[in-house]
């Protein structure tokens, strides 16, 4: 299975040797999500909290090969590209199982995050903060070639304070070529773009021409569900959602939306794939209107000080103002440091403008 230039074959793919899990220190525990493809189980590797997703392999040898194939084309795809927003790799191995190692979050999925919410709404600079992440990992995708094609709330995990969005499950991800015909039976309909599955005369299996503005169709459903906390396309199946969304161009309803808000929404779920922004430009409006609900606290300017020469006394307040306050040890507490203002920022999810 090595070979000489420390690299291990995985089906159609070379995984470098630091990205191998051995097994034998694999512990599994509680199965803590379930999907089609995979299982998704609580454990540990080398002592590290860890979740472990476990590939079906599939019972016909025609099966066993497409599972393999995707197997392998998520495990090169995740150990290339790393981000904030994104699920951090640990490595995986082929045998005795199809596994992927990835970083533990223990706040959930989104989808369960929303329903335990549900009736209430999330406050609106929470759901707009949660858009960033989304957005950001889906442009630090984008920027490597790689369509998700599967963007739903299902498919994002929050960190353990829930102020976090993490985007995993790369199991549909496809490389972006503009040569390439891709599979059209991907995703999940509610939130897929139209055109994925609107040719009707299209079997399964059959190929076409689609590029990375699907995932900003499927952002923009992602989005208005933040906003609303209700199923979009309620009422229907997610047949009748595909349908409606296909061929009737019916989208959930922007009515209630700010009028900025709505143009971010109803941008990326355009009939043309073509008209709806990338990812760059949706991060710069969601930081606009961001701006705009939450604009930044003034920063008083500090006060001047005219240096008199003079000796004050140890007890009088003038000294005590310009001196950093300390406890009972004589030391001086961090934290009251730290959090003074440091400059003309405004800072969100540690991103500072």
């Amino acid at each position: 299975m090595g070979s000489g230039n420390g690299f291990y074959s995985v089906h159609e793919f070379n995984l470098e040797a630091k990205w191998l899990i051995d097994p034998k220190h694999l512990f599994v525990g509680p199965k803590i999500g379930e999907g089609a493809h995979a299982k998704v189980y609580e454990g540990k590797y080398r002592n590290q909290n860890v979740a472990i997703k476990m590939v079906n392999r599939g019972d016909t040898p025609e099966d066993i090969a497409k599972k393999e194939v995707r197997f392998a084309r998520e495990v090169e795809m995740l150990s290339r590209v790393q981000h904030k927003n994104l699920v951090k790799f640990i490595g995986a191995c082929k045998e005795p199982f199809m596994v992927i190692v990835t970083e533990l979050l223990l706040g959930g999925t989104l989808r369960r995050y929303l329903l335990n919410l549900r009736p209430r709404c999330l406050d609106t600079c929470v759901a707009i903060g949660f858009a960033l992440d989304i957005a950001r990992a889906m442009e630090c995708l984008h920027s490597h070639g790689i369509i998700h094609r599967d963007l739903k709330p299902e498919n994002l995990i929050l960190t353990a304070d829930h102020k976090t969005v993490k985007l995993a499950d790369f199991g549909l991800a496809r490389e972006e070529s503009l040569t390439e015909m891709m599979t059209a039976e991907t995703g999940t309909y509610r939130w897929m773009a139209p055109e994925l599955y609107s040719t009707v005369t299209l079997r399964h299996g059959e190929k076409k021409h689609y590029n990375n503005k699907v995932d900003a169709y499927s952002f923009a459903i992602v989005l208005w569900e933040l906003i609303h906390n209700k199923l979009p396309f309620e009422g229907m199946s997610n047949l009748q959602a595909a349908y409606a969304a296909a061929f009737k161009n019916v989208r959930p309803s922007a009515e209630n939306l700010p009028e900025d808000l709505a143009l971010i929404v109803t941008s990326c779920w355009r009939e043309d794939p073509n008209a709806r922004p990338n990812f760059s430009q949706i991060i710069q409006m969601l930081l606009r209107y961001l701006s705009t609900i939450s604009p930044p606290e003034p920063v008083i300017p500090p006060r001047v000080f005219t240096c008199e020469n003079r000796v004050l006394p140890p007890e009088s307040p003038g000294t005590s103002s310009l001196m950093p306050v300390r406890d009972d040890s004589g030391e001086t507490p961090t934290s009251e440091m730290e959090n003074k203002p440091r400059g003309f920022f405004f800072c969100f999810n540690n991103q500072c403008y």
